[in-house]
């Protein structure tokens, strides 16, 4: 049987393991599983082994991720590189099982249609990403079409500036459109099929008060002007197209079915009055559809097969395939999937435009946003997004994942590709006595063929804060890839200590350095969760002040790297950098 001290030290083990693998803090739970997946035998004592396993997490779990890391090296020799190498296992193996979709309905291999319809009002973010990778997928595989097709029929939401937003993250997503086209193009034609449907009595003009029609819908009554006739209905409709005073307040609605439980088929509106100009079109239209009118009519004018989008629509599918009978139109299959957000954050583009607007937050290409632009600004890869994306289907089932999935998936895309380099935040400086003056070769990537740099070095260097901070007198610690020293004096923001062996062996901290004369001054900006219990984060951007190895300034705008024992980061300008993940 086990004793304490040998529970304790598997779960020291264990603990460390599962912090590093989670943000600095390990999880009690997991903790406990290792260690009874290990020794069944303990499995009638789990109340021991969880008071112990208590303590120690909450032990490692007050120590930064410098100090844990830190921990599991000189404690658990060999155990880290393990685990890296269980990782790079899995990684494999998960590599090669390529994310398949499932099958769609009624399919003729050649002749499937698929289409993306934003709305140009903002920029595009992860849910929309959904969308259209879910369309140019399904497209591809069947051998089809793939349209994106700009909802732009609500003149006072839009701007010009969001139409090419949009084809910019499509490209960057490497979404490649085979026909690009705006609802607004085909206005002309809407007016045609309004006309259809007002002379087949499938549509009438109204001129209640939006507070009126509110009411009397959520009672299940039509108002007096259903009862018109279509030659008052084409009248009336008429003028509103003229821009005539009084038909200002009017609105198209559909004759649908006031008593429906479905309170979306009870008469809702088609056609209203939006006096602002179009981004395109400028004030030659007034009168302008609403998206359950100018969804279905376009998707069937331009021959989509299968209409993909988000379940919040269900409860209007009967409304869809009603208004496309009114006027014998072709009708397209739906397919419904679950939206996309990510937990912490928010796709509304009205919340997100609210916060750019309030300057809470840089821009539509701030790293806290759910944003594409933002995603790309923080290190975030075009196929991990789509990795993130196609592990996930086209399932109707509702959930809120977190941001740890897309950074495990980015993860493993960046770490075979980046090149490490030594940052050290709050720096403190330690002056070695004897020193030789030495120069110390240092490999870009500890397993790829990524290159090396060689540093030379005269006694000074920078060492992280957080390090420092344990170090006292007699304290040993190993400068990676240099030598072991052991301290000798502290005094305030300086260490003097002594070079006492080269000995890679040894269980002592193992710490990364840069020289004060082969070192520039960086700033690492960490996004966090832009909220917290749905209000705003103040603290969801934080800045770390430090010193990067001069090498560094070979580094392009716009590449990632990994800082040693921090994490990866884009460089955002020659000095800053932004944090994508641990």
């Amino acid at each position: 049987m086990l004793t304490d001290d040998k529970i304790a030290q598997l779960a020291r083990k264990f603990a460390f393991l599962n912090a590093l693998e989670h943000s600095g803090k390990a999880n009690q739970n997991a903790v406990i599983g290792r260690i009874l997946a290990e020794h069944s035998e303990l499995r009638n004592e789990s109340a021991r082994v969880k008071t112990i396993v208590q303590s120690v997490v909450a032990t490692v779990n007050q120590m930064s991720p410098e100090q844990q890391r830190a921990g599991l090296e000189n404690e658990f020799p060999g155990e880290l590189q393990s685990s890296l190498d269980r990782k790079k296992e899995i990684s494999k193996a998960d590599s090669s099982k390529k994310a398949e979709l499932p099958d769609l309905p009624d399919v003729v291999f050649g002749k499937v249609s698929t289409r993306f319809p934003p709305e140009p009002n903002g920029f595009m973010h992860i849910g929309h990403a959904k969308a259209a990778l879910l369309g140019f997928e399904y497209a591809k595989k069947y051998g089809g079409k793939f349209m994106v097709r700009y909802d732009d029929t609500n003149p006072a939401a839009e701007k010009r500036e969001y139409y090419g937003a949009f084809i910019d993250s499509l490209e960057w997503l490497k979404i490649k459109p085979d026909q690009v086209k705006n609802a607004s193009d085909d206005i002309a034609k809407f007016y045609d099929i309004a006309r259809q449907m007002i002379k087949k009595y499938r549509a009438y003009v109204c001129s209640c008060s939006q507070e009126r029609m509110r009411e009397l819908r959520a009672a299940g009554m039509p108002c007096e002007h259903r009862s018109q006739s279509a030659q008052e209905n084409a009248a009336q409709w008429e003028s509103m197209l003229s821009g005539n005073t009084g038909a200002k307040q009017s609105v198209l609605r559909f004759v649908g079915d006031m008593e429906s439980l479905n309170t979306t088929m009870r008469d809702p509106v088609l056609f209203r009055v939006v006096e602002h100009p179009h981004p395109l079109l400028g004030t030659k239209f007034r009168v302008w559809p609403t998206y359950d009118f100018d969804g279905p009519v376009e998707d069937s004018l331009d021959g989509i097969t299968h209409a993909m989008r988000s379940k919040e629509y269900e409860l209007r599918d009967e409304l869809y395939y009603a208004i496309l009978d009114s006027v014998d139109l072709r009708k397209p299959r739906i397919i419904e999937f679950s939206r996309l957000a990510l937990k912490n954050t928010t796709v509304s583009k009205r919340s997100l435009r609210k916060l750019i607007e309030e300057g809470k937050v840089q821009g539509w290409d701030d790293p806290r946003l759910p944003t594409i632009a933002g995603l790309q600004r923080r290190g975030i890869l075009p196929e991990t997004i789509k990795e993130f994306i196609l592990s996930m289907g086209i399932s109707k089932v509702e959930s809120l994942p977190t941001w740890d999935l897309l950074e495990s998936i980015n993860r493993k895309l960046l770490d075979p590709i980046a090149r490490r380099f030594f940052f050290v935040r709050d720096p403190v400086l330690v002056e070695v006595e004897d020193h030789p003056r030495m120069e110390v070769t240092l490999r870009f990537h500890p397993d790829a063929d990524l290159g090396s740099r060689s540093i030379e070095t005269a006694g000074s260097f920078w060492i992280s804060g957080a390090d420092a901070a344990p170090l006292k007198i007699g304290s040993r610690f190993r400068l990676i890839e240099a030598y072991n020293c052991e301290i000798l004096q502290v005094d305030g923001g300086k260490i003097l200590a002594r070079r006492v062996s080269e000995v890679t062996g040894e269980k002592i901290p193992k710490l990364q350095w840069v020289i004060p004369d082969g070192s520039i001054p960086f700033t690492l900006m960490v996004p966090g969760p832009l909220l917290l219990n749905d209000e705003y984060n103040p603290d969801s951007l934080k800045l770390i002040d430090g010193k990067i190895e001069n090498s560094a300034e070979s580094l392009k705008v716009g590449e990632i790297v990994q800082l040693v024992r921090t994490g990866f980061c884009k460089l955002d300008s020659p000095r800053t950098a932004i944090m994508a993940h641990k």
